[in-house]
């Protein structure tokens, strides 16, 4: 196609045309050059070209703007991580509700997660509310399907809210005897065009609420990978909690955010936020993160915070491990400090290879600093645990990027727990029997190949 302007105040665009044979009134096979115009006004067509430019700006920035920058102003005073002034000052720069009561269980990997969800699905009794980044057509899938429409059909009021990106692959079909049963489902970010501007934006939050009472969070989706292992590769590694007391209506508010988001309805009732009592102590928040105009998001400060308070010990547990600036220099602080530093991150079987190439890029730094840094290879390991100090502990939907810290909406549970920290900190402990350290002079040895890599990686760090 191309355009010709023919008057002041209208773009034309001419495409080729058929053109008739003059002698026997036969279609002529050849295309000729004859043109069919199409006018566009010239206002609209000035409208389209800002708009393109505005989307256009969107991306770019997406793809090379700077990152937030955090920094404590006065980290010398920031109070030890066990005070209850610590507390009140996490509480109050996520704006999270801190609870004081609940129990919670560790379920690690999808063997226990899946069916502790399924069980929990089939008790229902008023409500399931689900949000997923991914819910992908499958075996693991086909089972909550089944019985997600079994409690629809009894009258338990069944909402899901999935990404319209990450679950992409599963239409609306899959969902029909759902549907049909009275269960909703909503697409977060679904395309349109006044989104154009937010295309970026996606819920990568995987939670699950069932009548009210009990909630579930952890970083899987619902997929084949995490059940089975999928194209004769290995079950994911993972982890996710089972948790009861006043956090869960922490959970159901995230839930029901989105699901405003989503249909317009803000759920209320006793199906959804009945009274909760529970007299066993454990402190928690539910830090839930969505990002600002300028990328900074509460996950991030929940983040920067604990870092920033450890004295004795960070443990990060993360499939995609690409900090940023600001991040890094708060690590290699703790370093400083005396903090032993260990992370765990996949290896030769992460499912972005890209990905894994840009995160080892950043492996010297933390060397040269003093981390301990370990690359998982029985399978992808795709648990997100932060654990600091033996105390506190982070679980849920963030990794160590640019994607979730400033550009997913997401949820995590914040845990200042000894026995909550030391279940994660056993789990790592037989992770790390199963990885390989990763030295610096290794890392300096690293072929010139892999090094290309990390460079081609750089350049969407930002989008990994």
């Amino acid at each position: 196609m191309r355009a010709h302007l023919i008057s002041g105040d209208r773009f034309d665009y001419c495409l080729p045309q058929y053109k008739e044979n003059a002698q026997n009134g036969e279609r002529n096979p050849i295309v000729l050059i004859s043109m069919m115009v199409v006018s566009v006004p010239t206002g609209v067509a000035v409208l389209a070209l800002i708009g393109l430019v505005f989307v256009g700006s969107s991306l770019l920035g997406g793809l090379l703007a700077p990152t937030p920058r955090y920094k404590l102003t006065n980290p010398e005073e920031l109070p030890a991580n066990d005070a209850d002034r610590f507390l009140e000052i996490v509480e109050a720069l996520t704006d999270a509700q801190l609870n004081r009561t609940g129990d919670l269980e560790v379920l690690t990997n999808g063997s226990s997660f899946y069916p502790a969800e399924l069980d929990a699905i089939r008790g229902a009794r008023q409500s399931v509310n689900l949000e997923a980044y991914i819910f992908q057509k499958g075996e693991i899938a086909g089972q909550y399907l089944e019985a997600l429409t079994e409690r629809a059909k009894s009258g338990v009021h069944v909402n899901l809210v999935l990404d319209s990106f990450g679950s992409a692959g599963t239409g609306k079909s899959f969902f029909k005897p759902l549907l049909e049963a009275g269960g909703r489902v909503k697409w977060y970010n679904s395309p349109r065009w006044y989104r154009l501007m937010h295309m970026d934006n996606r819920t990568h939050r995987e939670l699950m609420i069932v009548d009210g009472r009990i909630g579930f969070i952890g970083g899987a989706g619902i997929a084949d990978q995490w059940y089975v292992g999928t194209h004769g590769k290995p079950r994911w590694r993972d982890s996710a909690v089972r948790i009861e007391g006043e956090a869960v209506y922490n959970l159901q508010s995230t839930f029901a955010e989105n699901w405003l988001t989503s249909s317009g309805e803000l759920l209320t009732g006793d199906a959804y936020f009945p009274q909760i009592q529970n007299e066993h102590g454990m402190v928690s928040m539910v830090v839930n993160s969505t990002p600002t105009v300028g990328g900074a998001t509460r996950a991030r400060i929940l983040f920067q915070l604990l870092l920033a308070s450890a004295r004795r010990n960070i443990a990060i547990t993360t499939p995609y491990f690409l900090p940023d600036k600001s991040l890094m220099q708060e690590l290699c602080r703790a370093i400083e400090r005396g903090v032993r530093m260990r992370i765990l991150v996949p290896g030769r079987k992460s499912d972005h290879m890209v990905t894994r190439s840009t995160s080892r890029a950043g492996y010297g730094e933390l060397l040269k600093a003093g981390a301990e840094v370990y690359e998982y290879h029985p399978a992808m390991i795709h648990a997100k645990v932060l654990c600091v100090d033996d105390l506190w502990v982070v679980v849920g939907s963030t990794n160590f990027d640019n994607r979730s810290f400033g550009i997913n909406d997401e949820v995590n549970l914040a845990v200042r727990d000894r026995g909550v920290a030391m279940r994660f900190e056993n789990d790592m402990a037989l992770d790390l029997d199963q990885s390989r350290r990763i030295s610096l002079e290794e890392w300096n040895r690293r072929p010139v190949a892999e090094r290309a890599t990390e460079l081609m990686g750089m350049v969407f760090e930002r989008q990994q």
